[in-house]
């Protein structure tokens, strides 16, 4: 493996970016040593919010690269070099699937899913939230389904005094439900969207070999967790949304702006359009909206978008380590790596080995999916899901320890393992 001084720097600022990643909560508590409102307290509070690790370690690769070049021609040029089709679409997508109307939906299809469950209210909807929920993302997308189930799991529970076992626990079961949740179909879950078109797989092939796979972990893991905590859960008393009646047509246009987002989701100039119409929308009808989420957007998008500046330039590393793996070393490998990276970046990087056989491509991705839950930078939607919950009552004044994550995504992804490689 040979590297050019520009990704060796990119590959050691990920490094410091992953470390960051991991000591957020370590700046938090810092934080709280300096007088409220200053300097010092609030420089350490921006360093401790999640979005905006990988955001500033790019920024410092653009330095760096203008630095090493001496030119910051040559930096811009790597810059626009770049897609960041993803981090647009996520930034838009999660905005408009995060409006009162769009919640108000989800939260009632969710709801009545929950009373066919012979149960409690509070133990039905958590089981049918995370569960069937999670699948949403196949038909909606990934980062949609993650911003109305954190929205919804924020304000029925992660706010509601639930113990910090139960909040680790059920955030690491939505990131591993929702990663494997969208693979339904083709086009919905990122790392399996970068693979699709190459290697001609569409809905039917995603279900037969992926879908049922997904399906059966999510409920499996959903049931286990939901049977482990379900004194507590039973003990939550039901917080309906008690907002005002949202007129038919207007969801309905909600609805469709939302599959307009969806369907324009690879042309960014097309759907930045149909959000600026949509956000008209919002205006005109404000009595039926609430604050939109564009700061928990935004903040996302620059996560993500740090994260393709930083991880375009692994591939040096990654996609020999990715060749010299077969079968389960494959699985296991991607399973791993995807903590450490974004999955779709991994899954990319896998489609650009030429010859790769179908059973090593369905390792590659079953890998990716797997282990989409384990950190923040995994997979694409969990930014989001963090941006939400990250001030949750649940998790107090220091916000999410990624450690804490892990540990509570462990258990669903052991199960996720079983379904999509030891289940024949």
């Amino acid at each position: 493996m040979t590297a050019n001084p520009a990704e060796i720097l990119a590959t050691s600022l990920f490094a410091l970016a992953v470390l960051h990643t991991f000591s957020v909560k370590r700046f938090a508590h810092w934080a709280h040593k300096y007088p409220k409102g200053s300097i010092q307290e609030n420089m350490l509070h921006f360093l401790a919010e999640t979005e905006v690790v990988f955001g500033l370690w790019a920024a410092a690769l653009f330095a760096g690269i203008a630095a090493l070049k001496g030119s910051v021609h040559d930096a811009v040029v790597y810059i626009e070099s770049l897609n960041f089709t993803e981090p647009k679409f996520v930034l838009v997508v999660m905005v408009v699937a995060a409006t009162r109307p769009v919640v108000k939906l989800a939260e009632s299809f969710i709801s009545f899913i929950a009373r066919l469950l012979p149960m409690t209210e509070s133990l039905a909807f958590y089981g049918a939230a995370l569960s069937v929920g999670s699948l949403l993302g196949s038909f909606i997308t990934e980062p949609a389904a993650m911003t109305l189930l954190a929205l919804v799991l924020k304000r029925r529970y992660f706010d509601r005094g639930i113990s910090l076992k139960l909040a680790y626990a059920t955030l690491g079961l939505l990131f591993v439900n929702v990663s494997i949740g969208g693979t339904l179909t083709h086009f919905a879950a990122p790392p399996v969207l970068m693979v699709a078109a190459k290697w001609e797989w569409d809905t039917l092939f995603m279900l037969t070999h992926f879908g049922w796979r997904a399906a059966a972990s999510c409920f499996v893991s959903t049931a286990l967790v939901a049977l482990v905590f379900r004194k507590e859960l039973q003990g939550i008393k039901p917080a309906p949304n008690p907002s005002a009646v949202i007129p038919i047509w207007l969801t309905l246009a909600h609805l469709g702006f939302l599959a307009a987002v969806v369907g324009f989701a690879h042309h960014p100039d097309v759907f930045f359009g149909v959000f600026m119409i949509f956000l008209g929308l919002v205006t005109a009808t404000r009595e039926y909206q609430d604050n939109l989420k564009l700061r928990e957007g935004l903040l996302v998008g620059f996560f993500l978008a740090g994260l393709v500046t930083l991880g375009s330039l692994q591939s040096w590393w990654l996609k020999p380590l990715i060749e010299g793996m077969n079968g389960a070393t494959l699985y296991f490998g991607a399973t791993g790596l995807t903590a450490l990276t974004d999955n779709a970046a991994l899954t990319y990087l896998g489609s650009l080995v030429e010859g790769i056989t179908p059973d090593l491509q369905y390792a590659l991705v079953a890998g990716a999916v797997t282990g989409g839950g384990l950190t923040v930078i995994a997979n694409a939607p969990n930014p989001a899901g963090v941006g939400i919950l990250q001030n949750a009552k649940a998790f107090g004044n220091e916000g999410i320890s990624p450690l804490g994550l892990f540990v509570g995504a462990l258990p669903p992804t052991a199960i996720a393992v079983v379904f999509f490689w030891l289940v024949g």
